[in-house]
């Protein structure tokens, strides 16, 4: 049976083509196919321009998904790739693209036929919408460094991060984000309030949950930041450093706020990194 594909959707731009080059890597990694998807909106049936520039829209897309085939092909030359160039207007497009992919990965920002790429549109809607695991592609051109996980009671995520270690051969950095309790009527920002916290209690409970998965991974080493910052902060500062951070879809409890639109939006935002946004039933 063949691997589900690693899938990606690119616009030529300097942000789609980093996009098309990570997803390479990736597909490398995962023993997978690239498929690079680029949707482009144009409507013969609303223009009164005529059928002959609907096909000049498409050659220049056609032209455009070639270029992003010889530099996957450049960067990965050993991995299987095929590609799409779609009518239709970027987000249905892609989603339905992404429906049975192993990965759905995209760009911060982008404009033309792929319009809107930017956080809030496309970017937004693939991490909130797609029925696979995201990948955001932005901050540094080539991020070197451990993966990043932010840990709530769960530890859902740990399964995901651990394989994304170990695909890498790097080591993986677990983020546990300490505030004190606060009623939100208060209108009290944690870090004026004193903070009682046990952090020998906290690194315990970490080591605790990390232990199996240690078992099961014994080539990564995993590395615990305590932080009393929020988590967003604490994963945006410790994104600086990685090559990928791992988020989930939703989340509670001391990742507090892991919701997309919370936590995970403002390291979509922010990150210095790609985010990787995991689905998947964890074990």
């Amino acid at each position: 049976m063949s691997k589900a594909p690693v899938v990606v959707g690119t616009d030529g731009t300097a942000c789609g083509t980093t996009a098309v080059e990570w997803a390479a890597g990736e597909a490398r990694r995962r023993g997978a196919p690239l498929r690079i998807v680029l949707a482009y909106d144009w409507d013969v049936h609303e223009s009164s321009f005529g059928s002959e520039y609907a096909d000049v829209a498409r050659n220049l897309a056609e032209t455009t998904v070639a270029a992003a085939h010889e530099r996957a092909r450049q960067v990965e030359p050993g991995i299987t790739i095929e590609t799409d160039v779609l009518p239709g207007y970027a987000v249905p497009t892609l989603l339905e693209a992404a429906e049975g992919a192993a990965l759905l990965v995209v760009g911060s920002r982008g404009h033309g036929g792929f319009a809107g790429m930017l956080l809030g549109s496309v970017g937004r809607r693939m991490a909130l919408q797609a029925p696979c695991p995201v990948v955001v592609v932005r901050g540094r051109a080539a991020p070197a460094g451990p993966v990043v996980v932010g840990l709530d009671d769960s530890g859902e995520m740990l399964e995901a991060a651990f394989e994304a270690a170990a695909a890498r051969e790097t080591s993986l950095t677990v983020v546990r984000a300490v505030l004190p309790a606060v009623p939100l009527w208060l209108g009290v920002p944690a870090a004026a309030l004193p903070l009682p916290l046990d952090d020998d209690a906290e690194r315990k409970q970490v080591a605790e949950q990390l232990a199996p998965w240690l078992d099961r991974y014994p080539r990564v080493h995993a590395d615990t930041v305590l932080s009393h910052d929020s988590a967003a902060a604490a994963l945006v500062t410790a994104s600086a450093k990685a090559q990928l951070v791992v988020i989930g879809s939703h989340g509670h409890s001391t990742v507090g706020g892991a919701l997309m639109g919370s936590t995970g939006l403002q390291l979509l935002h922010h990150a210095h990194c790609p985010v990787l946004i995991e689905r998947r039933a964890q074990s």
